[in-house]
């Protein structure tokens, strides 16, 4: 279960994206000397130690140096969890898709492959700057919609939209604070419809247009219909880590008393949205204010009140088998712990509640295994 943002709207645009990206790159020394004219010529020798052995190999560094500077360089630190086998789609970057993961984690309408079809749409995933327009980078944001919707996601000391990283994660907090709006108005019947195409929607032309519609409308329907013609191309991404990513014996304990399963690991249709995608945990029934511990010794690295999953605590387990392990425990009646603090395995860290978006009492368990969602059945021996 995830979060929807606050109300916002955007106005509609071209599909041309915008600037290029920034690439290190080297030059050869224009000033290099040359040895003087003699008047008389050097007697011819042949080759020596110099010309046999040295040379080839400068010749050869002299040969990498600029293949580098043309193609921008060696590779650069890559995103969190992208360690291990990725999910590739010709013409995109991989270091992409944990964002696009990252993103569509903010809500409960929007999905990696919806935000990867807009920016398609937009850009074509190039990251030019629009001369007239003004729009910048993969998602074609103006300098005004930067201000709103623009952070240093990726924690490299620059917010801007020619970062892809910073680009996708801003775009995921539009659309799921679009998401949140039209949920609303669905709920309480001014519209009716798709939520995801009321979103696209409600992107292309504003909510306030789609309200007053009562639909998708006629203005926005071109850009849906070429948003929706590339999500095929793109659902690759909503896919979690494949089978059999996980270690062969469980390793975690169980952090409620009773594991009664009331929805388990995989793609389900949500209760309260009606909206289908990858439900990323397992649901516990547990009765209000049973104690829920630590599954594993570990660190807290976030204890608050989210949106969609209420009160949730996150704990860092270190590696396993070279891949980083998180255990995140949401819809707490109670929260036990802070963020920072060290915990063992079976330390209280709050109790079952029903916070956030849910429909009753339940501790949402979720297993994140090298920066993926994995099913925390087998880390957990669920059924055995």
């Amino acid at each position: 279960m995830n979060e929807n943002g606050a109300v916002e709207t955007r106005p509609e645009r071209p599909a041309e994206g915008a600037a290029g990206e920034r690439s290190p790159g080297g030059a050869a020394d224009p000033h290099a000397a040359t040895p003087p004219q003699t008047a008389t010529r050097p007697r011819r020798r042949g080759p020596g130690p110099f010309t046999l052995l040295v040379l080839p190999g400068l010749l050869t560094l002299s040969a990498v140096a600029g293949f580098l500077a043309l193609t921008g360089g060696l590779p650069t630190d890559r995103a969190p969890g992208t360690e291990g086998p990725q999910v590739t789609v010709p013409g995109v970057n991989e270091t992409y898709v944990p964002w696009l993961r990252k993103a569509a984690d903010g809500c409960t309408v929007v999905t990696p492959s919806v935000l990867a079809a807009q920016i398609d749409q937009l850009s074509g995933w190039r990251n030019d700057t629009g001369r007239l327009s003004g729009e910048q980078g993969i998602a074609g944001f103006t300098d005004a919609e930067w201000r709103t919707w623009g952070k240093d996601d990726d924690g490299n000391g620059d917010s801007s939209p020619r970062d892809p990283a910073d680009a996708i994660m801003a775009l995921g907090r539009q659309d799921c604070a679009l998401a949140g709006e039209v949920t609303g108005l669905r709920t309480d019947g001014t519209v009716t419809g798709d939520l995801v195409d009321l979103t696209l929607a409600a992107y292309a032309v504003g909510t306030r247009e789609v309200a007053a519609a009562g639909r998708v409308p006629t203005g926005a329907r071109t850009y849906l219909a070429e948003v929706r013609r590339l999500l095929p191309r793109y659902e690759v991404f909503d896919r979690e880590t494949p089978a059999g990513e996980g270690p062969a014996d469980a390793i975690l304990a169980p952090p409620v008393t009773t594991l009664v399963i009331t929805s388990p690991y995989g793609s389900r249709r949500h209760p309260l949205t009606g909206v289908t995608k990858l439900h990323t945990g397992v649901d516990f029934g547990a009765p209000q204010g049973a104690q829920v511990t630590a599954a594993r010794d570990g660190r807290v690295v976030f204890a608050a009140m989210t949106r969609a999953y209420g009160n949730r605590v996150v704990i860092d387990h270190g590696t396993i088998d070279g891949r980083r392990l998180e255990t995140t425990y949401s819809h707490l009646s109670v929260l036990g712990v802070t963020a920072g603090q060290g915990v063992r395995t079976g330390t209280p860290i709050g109790r079952v509640g029903s916070t956030g978006l849910s429909t009753g009492p339940h501790l949402h368990f979720e297993v994140v295994y090298d920066g993926y969602y994995a099913d925390p059945g087998p880390w957990l021996a669920l059924g055995d």
